[in-house]
């Protein structure tokens, strides 16, 4: 067993999540309108993806990190928020709205995530909130799922375009490694 490395400083971190913009934005905006395309009935489009990303930002990631950080007691762990991804999802329709729109959505409030993670000094990574699911949540700790959330996702909206052209690749299906 390997020993685990130690956490990512929050400049790195904010270094992976601008990351994650180019590659986000560069498949929404290349899909454009083919974007909202589901692959199978309940499975989300890569808009949905995008919009998920957006409220993962928006109420998951940089809200816990706030509100965290607002509490007027470090001492004491600030009560977070759960939300339901589904039906937020079902809720913003993204699979019927443009690409750009999403992508400058995105952009902007990732550029204001990119700010917050920045601004973070070594005294806030040990700050803690309750989530009322899965119990205490450092910011270190929200800081290391955001980036892998975003792979996660980033992984989920390129398997998405795999399957838009597979049915185009015709022969060359065989060529893959996916069974026919």
């Amino acid at each position: 067993m390997t020993d685990e490395p130690p956490a990512l400083p929050p400049a790195r971190i904010a270094d992976l999540l601008a990351a994650s913009v180019a590659t986000v934005v560069a498949e929404l905006v290349s899909l454009g309108d083919d974007g909202g395309w589901r692959p199978e009935p309940g499975e989300w489009s890569v808009n949905e993806c995008v919009g998920h990303m957006i409220e993962a930002e928006r109420r998951g990631f940089a809200g816990r990190i706030r509100r965290i950080l607002a509490a007027d007691r470090p001492d004491i762990p600030a009560d977070l928020e759960d939300w339901d991804p589904p039906s937020v999802a079902e809720a913003r329709r993204d699979h019927l709205r443009p690409a750009a729109e999403l992508a400058a959505e995105f952009e902007l409030l990732r550029a204001d995530g990119l700010t917050l993670v920045r601004g973070l000094g070594p005294d806030d990574m040990g700050r803690v909130g309750m989530h009322p699911a899965v119990g205490p949540l450092r910011v270190d700790e929200l800081l290391g799922e955001w980036v892998h959330h975003d792979r996660n996702h980033i992984r989920q909206m390129l398997g998405v375009t795999q399957a838009r052209v597979w049915a185009q690749m015709g022969n060359a299906r065989r060529f893959s490694l996916e069974d026919l």
